[in-house]
């Protein structure tokens, strides 16, 4: 029997394409910010960026925390392994990124807006709310199968770690 005619419809198809999305959105960008693929500038403009962020302390260190993590979740959630790890590691990026971007505004009416990293923080959370879906590697885990209490654990982790970026960086 097709996963698709089951009785959940079109859910863990939708939940694939979601996983897919931010797994290309946040893995290639890790990839362009740290190792200037896909036409990216690489870890001294990154390093920049983040300096032009407030970002004082450790700069190279915090490049590479901030691409390792995006590069390593998207390609767990491009499996759909350790789905609640991943997802969790690309909020906490996420929440990073709309904090620095807060006084520009949603949509960048007073400096960059973030918008984009809201959106992205969504998506990772919504992944955290729901599991990996059927068509994942995790598929016959406790986190697909219940996965509101590692969605509590996953999103205490990534606020954390947000705040951790925050004040030691």
């Amino acid at each position: 029997m097709s996963r698709w005619s089951d009785e959940n419809g079109g859910l863990d198809f939708g939940l694939l394409i979601l996983r897919a999305m931010l797994a290309v959105a946040m893995g290639a960008h890790g990839l362009m910010q740290v190792f200037g693929l896909f036409g990216g500038a690489g870890m001294a403009h990154f390093g920049n960026l983040l300096r032009g962020y407030g970002f004082s302390h450790n700069i190279e260190f915090l490049t590479w925390l901030t691409g390792i993590t995006e590069v390593a979740g998207g390609a767990l959630l491009a499996l759909g392994l350790l789905t609640p790890l991943a997802a969790a590691g690309l909020l906490g990026v996420a929440i990073s990124a709309v904090r620095v971007k807060w006084a520009g505004g949603l949509f960048g009416s007073d400096g960059p807006g973030f918008e984009l990293e809201l959106t992205l923080a969504a998506m990772a959370l919504a992944l955290l709310l729901t599991g990996p879906g059927w068509y994942a590697l995790d598929r016959h885990t406790a986190w697909r199968q219940k996965p509101l209490g590692f969605a509590v654990g996953g999103l205490f982790l990534s606020v954390c770690a947000a705040v951790a970026v925050g004040s030691l960086f």
